[in-house]
């Protein structure tokens, strides 16, 4: 992992800390990064799953025993 040296808005940080439950700025920072990579990755999926024909969300809903 590289070292690097950055300016944090401590204010900004604090209030992500809060929402993702981190102690430290380094944890913050960290968890901050990796919320956005899957963020993107759900929204990639999302695309995916809403691609015509792409799933059958009646056979999935089925599946899970509901009342299509």
């Amino acid at each position: 992992m590289a070292k690097t040296s950055i300016d944090v808005d401590r204010d900004i940080a604090d209030q992500a800390a809060a929402i993702l439950g981190t102690t430290t700025l380094r944890e913050t920072v960290h968890a901050s990064l990796l919320e956005i990579v899957n963020a993107k990755r759900r929204l990639e999926l999302v695309a995916l799953l809403s691609e015509e024909g792409r799933f059958d969300f009646e056979a999935a809903e089925l599946a899970w025993g509901g009342d299509a």
